[in-house]
């Protein structure tokens, strides 16, 4: 669906809460982050499915990319959608 940052060309790679955040060069010196669940199964926000979140600006360089993606996985708590999160007590008494 999305081009891999291997594909694309540059690009790195790493896992935060739960996530897996891919940098993306979208054009010369505009690097971007890409995160979703490590499991690669979608992220479900008020049922709406999500196979990948593309966050953050256009960064001078990778590592800004990723610590912007970081951040954004920390300030919209992203971490209950992640594949290790475990499920809240109100859902697993649903279930």
């Amino acid at each position: 669906m999305f081009p891999s940052a291997a594909a694309i060309g540059g690009g790195s790679k790493m896992n935060h809460d739960g996530f897996a955040i891919e940098t993306f060069e979208a054009g010369r010196g505009l690097w971007h982050a890409r995160i979703r669940r490590t499991d690669r199964k979608p992220v479900v926000i008020d049922g709406v499915l999500f196979p990948a979140i593309e966050v953050g600006f256009a960064w001078s360089d990778p590592q800004a990319a990723i610590e912007d993606a970081k951040n954004q996985i920390d300030r919209l708590k992203l971490r209950r959608y992640a594949a290790s999160a475990p499920m809240p007590a109100a859902q697993q008494s649903a279930a």
